[in-house]
């Protein structure tokens, strides 16, 4: 905003072309963002000096007059449309300024003679007057937020730049504009709403309403958006007097959830005071903020709401805004609470909830989901979000006008984990995004015990939501009717634009992390301030009972009556002696279970399908299904090898998986295969969506093309995300049981990063939240020399998590990746026709079939290292004294089936053989399954490689060398003697 003197680059003369990149300039500007000198304008600098009318005037201003007569030549003064259009033809520097025509109307903006008295004024002096008010304006829309109210306790920490903040009647010398000047009248620009139905105001005037609108309990943060509509929206929304007026009946509607909110806090620290509970204290009004933008988006249209939150405050949310009833609530405090059948649960303060209800503000029915998650903050964040784009997708909401999501986070988390930026990548994405998310940020001012200045790196928590466009509205969460309307423009954006916003609700901790901890111990002063803060329902009651818009004996009969409903309720929990997690399902399947709550089928029930229907998803598979369609040229041999195996009746991998989807597909089963490169596919095997070479963005994807009312087959590729996009899915899968969800790693080795959905959501779901999930995981793995990072996906892990129970479903599928294009890793039609079923175990059907007797070894395996086995026992000779058994389901363990293949072969030593490393891979989850099988009168041996840190070597030779070493001992009848 410095006046800097210097000189100024003109352009001689205007292509349309030009014209067009000033005009870009003009609408950035206006829309808030920098202003960049063109490249034709580079072209050409003359000194100021050179037109007598410009001397003194600053480069900037210059460059904002130009471009606003680009965009409209009558908006600019006479006198700059003249100079402007002698140097569109070409006047040289020096002899572009005229003497304008007497000013009789002048342009909108600029300070009428009228309003001056009719004193002609200095044309110099008003133009730069009028470019000093503009800038003052956006100043405050640019940085009024930080000199806002927007911190309680009035110790923020908040550290912008070093340059101070020029705003305020004493500070306009600044803008090249003198204290005497306050009283002046000035015409509007058109990018401000103070005014009101008012065209002009004094400057005095306009500082009152600029720091009315950006400087009291509020602060916006919206001038980094590149759109001039969404711009302007705002500005009209916070900018325009007397917007945040609220009825006496509002002003009791808040009061009295203040009061709910309030109470049920103290309530619980009453009963239960050395408990943890994460309660709310010190920001109470977030529950009348979540019951505005509830209230608002049930106006808007909106009837389903999934939500996610941290633990602090989540009590209080289930209570009052899902409304859960809270003797459920209450009887999770009774220590001698009993543990139901269906699983060990979670602490309180993880559970979440389902509940549809009608909202009282709009008559109108809403389902709120509050989802269960783990201590781990922020992971939730792509559940929910995958969670809505379900919902939107079964219902048809193809616009997230009828299903929306609101993630709520600390301050310390969403400025620190980085899922949340993952998330907001995920938000403008076409097969992601749930078309607005509103996030609402209870900003404690410090993390567990953290102060903010160790904590993070920006000025606010919130600076990460900038990568998305999203506007920020800092609140003082004090000042709950700041509050209100925050929430209301908030939904109204959503609404309006279907974009991500941020509430940050800027309030503090009354106690500690949790009722427990001593937060004195590090943040003395803070809480020697919070000490002394008066409740925020204590300052609003009797603000309102001032105003006379509640009486005190009105406000206290209210107290007592939320008081009499907590007491009742807390004597009704006492009566519960059992935890039923059900109570607390985020997720029910309807339907899907019986009475008694076990899945209605839990069989294996046959895959195969009769071979003409095979052949025509074959066809499908190898075809192009629209007409003049260009495709590449290498694809169309991949398209020409899978007629030929058509023609054979064989399937590879790829024909194979196309074979599984298109028949889910004819039945009515939608299919959702997401991740890194799975259109393609990493290894180029896929295909699944076509490109065409000639024509930009078109695409076919085959898979719908297979029959007239098949489900929809949705295949997208991701960003380069695992844990956002795999917490996506997950929460896609949550949405309904009857779909097909796939996430595949570019390598199995990837999906380390995403361990954390893996850990918190997809193994111990079940168990902690009775939360069901059909999601699979396809992770490439296999040994190849490839290096440590691209061969295990650590099957072990897995292995590690799973409890056996033969009700489980498996869900990871360790694909391969040499072997999509291996000769042998075919299957026939026969292996998939009617009557056929998933094979658990693979039992050896070569020579060693013939005389099982005098078979001497049983090598059990799986995966890829099967390939390798029976190429080397083939050479060796030994196809008639070595068996080699797969095992395909490795958990539940295939007790049975393993038990015939050890009965069949009763003289044979029983080896387990893995590519993998021995403390890695398969090994310690089989040996001792193995042994369970027979009764432990057989030893098992082991062959493969030796233990290891790292998952696979990176030197090629190396490899090689290990895998022949392993697979001598494998096949080596002599290599083992005594006990195991």
């Amino acid at each position: 905003m410095h006046r800097l003197r210097t000189t100024v680059a003109i352009l001689w003369p205007i292509t349309v072309n030009q014209r067009a990149q000033g005009q870009s300039q003009a609408r950035r500007f206006a829309a808030g963002g920098p202003l960049s000198t063109s490249e034709p304008m580079r072209n050409y600098t003359a000194s100021l000096s050179a037109e007598p009318f410009l001397n003194g005037t600053s480069c900037n201003y210059v460059e904002e007059m130009y471009n606003a007569w680009l965009e409209n030549p009558r908006s600019v003064h006479k006198s700059w449309d003249i100079f402007f259009r002698n140097a569109n033809f070409g006047a040289p520097p020096g002899a572009a300024y005229q003497s304008p025509p007497p000013l009789v109307a002048p342009a909108p903006g600029f300070v009428d003679d009228q309003l001056m008295g009719g004193a002609q004024p200095n044309l110099e002096k008003l133009v730069e007057d009028h470019l000093a008010v503009q800038s003052l304006i956006r100043a405050y829309q640019v940085r009024g937020h930080h000199i806002a109210k927007l911190d309680p306790l009035n110790i923020s920490v908040v550290n912008f730049d070093d340059a101070p903040v020029m705003l305020g009647m004493k500070k306009v010398a600044f803008y090249g504009l003198d204290e005497s000047d306050l009283g002046k009248v000035f015409r509007l620009p058109t990018t401000t709403f103070i005014g009101g139905s008012e065209s002009a105001l004094s400057l005095h005037q306009i500082i009152h309403r600029l720091e009315m609108a950006y400087c009291q309990s509020i602060g916006v943060e919206f001038m980094f958006i590149n759109d001039l509509e969404q711009c302007q929206w705002i500005r009209q929304k916070f900018e325009s007097p007397g917007v945040m007026q609220f009825t006496f009946e509002e002003k009791r509607t808040l009061l009295a959830r203040m009061v709910r909110s309030t109470r049920f806090e103290e309530f619980l620290q009453r009963k239960w005071s050395s408990e943890k509970r994460f309660g709310l204290e010190g920001c109470e009004s977030l529950i009348p903020a979540l019951k505005t933008i509830i209230d608002k988006s049930s106006m808007n249209g909106v009837d389903s709401i999934i939500m996610g939150m941290p633990h602090r405050g989540r009590l209080n949310v289930l209570a009052n805004v899902i409304r859960k009833e809270l003797d459920q609530i209450f009887c999770q405090f009774d220590s001698k609470l009993e543990a139901a059948d269906e699983g060990s649960g979670d602490v309180k303060y993880h559970l979440g909830m389902w509940h549809r209800r009608i909202n009282r503000v709009t008559d109108r029915n809403i389902t709120l989901s509050l989802m269960a998650n783990p201590s781990h903050l922020e992971a939730v964040d792509p559940v929910v979000q995958g969670k809505t784009k379900a919902e939107q997708f079964y219902c048809g909401d193809t616009e997230g006008k009828r299903v929306m999501s609101i993630l709520l986070h600390g301050d310390a988390a969403f400025a620190g984990q980085g899922v949340v930026y993952e998330t907001f990548h995920l938000s403008n994405l076409p097969s992601y995004t749930t078309h607005g998310t509103i996030h609402v940020v209870v900003n404690n001012q410090i993390g567990f015990t953290t102060d903010p200045r160790m904590a993070r790196s920006s000025s606010y928590p919130t600076d990460v939501a900038k990568v998305v466009n999203a506007p920020i509205f800092h609140v003082n969460a004090d000042d709950p009717e700041a509050v209100m309307y925050v929430c209301n423009v908030a939904a109204e954006w959503r609404a309006t634009f279907h974009k991500d916003v941020v509430v940050d609700l800027v309030c503090y901790r009354r106690n500690g992390h949790n009722e427990m901890d001593e937060p004195m111990f590090t943040q003395p002063l803070m809480y020697k301030q919070i000490k002394q803060q008066k409740g925020v329902l204590q300052k609003y009651a009797d603000r309102l009972i001032e105003e006379g818009v509640v009486s005190r004996q009105e406000y206290e009969e209210d107290i007592a009556n939320y008081d009499k409903i907590c007491e009742e309720a807390h004597a009704r929990s006492k009566d519960e002696k059992i935890l039923h997690i059900k109570h607390w399902l985020d997720s029910p399947w309807p339907g899907f279970f019986n009475l008694d709550g076990q899945p209605k089928t839990m069989s294996s029930p046959s895959t195969g399908l009769p071979e003409e229907e095979l052949r025509h998803i074959g066809n499908i598979a190898s075809s192009v299904p629209l007409e003049d369609f260009t495709i590449h040229g290498g694809l169309s041999r991949i398209l020409k090898g899978r007629a030929a195996m058509v023609d054979q009746r064989v399937c590879d991998w790829a024909l194979g998986e196309y074979m599984a989807f298109g028949s889910l597909l004819k039945e009515g089963t939608h299919i959702r295969l997401s991740g890194q490169d799975v259109e393609r596919g990493t290894f180029s095997h896929r295909h699944h969506v076509l490109h065409d070479q000639n024509v930009d963005k078109r695409t076919c994807i085959p898979m719908n093309h297979i029959a007239p009312n098949q489900a929809p087959y949705t295949v997208c590729n991701s960003s380069l995300s695992e844990y956002g996009v795999l917490g996506f899915e997950l929460g896609f899968a949550m949405a309904s049981p009857n779909a097909l969800v796939l996430w595949e790693a570019q390598f199995g080795d990837f999906h380390n990063t995403a361990q954390c959905i893996i850990d918190q959501f997809i193994s111990p779901g079940q168990t902690k939240w009775v939360r069901q999930n059909g999601i699979v995981l396809l992770l490439p793995h296999g040994m190849e020399g490839m290096g440590p990072e691209h061969s295990s996906a650590r099957p072990e892990r897995f292995l590690q998590m799973c409890n056996d129970d033969p009700d489980t479903f498996p869900l990871i599928v360790l694909t391969p990746k040499s072997l999509l294009r291996h000769p042998e890793a075919k299957s026939s039609y026969d292996d998939m026709l009617p009557g056929t079923h998933f094979q658990r175990v693979i039992p050896d059907s070569g020579p060693v079939s013939e005389k099982p007797e005098e078979v001497k070894r049983i090598v059990f395996c799986t995966g890829k290292v099967y390939y390798e086995l029976t190429r080397e026992r083939r050479n060796r000779g030994m196809d008639y004294t070595v068996a080699i058994t797969r095992i395909e389901q490795l958990s539940p363990f295939p007790f049975d089936q393993v038990k015939v293949e050890t009965d069949r072969y009763p003289n044979a030593d029983l080896v387990w053989c893995q590519e993998e490393h021995k403390n890695q891979g398969f090994y310690d989850y089989v040996k001792p399954r193995l042994r369970t099988t027979v009764n432990s009168t057989r030893p098992v041996w082991y062959a493969g490689r030796g233990p290891a840190a790292a998952p696979a070597t990176g030197n090629k030779a190396a490899h090689l060398v290990e895998l022949k070493r392993f697979l001598d001992t494998a096949l080596n009848l002599d290599a083992f003697t005594g006990p195991s």
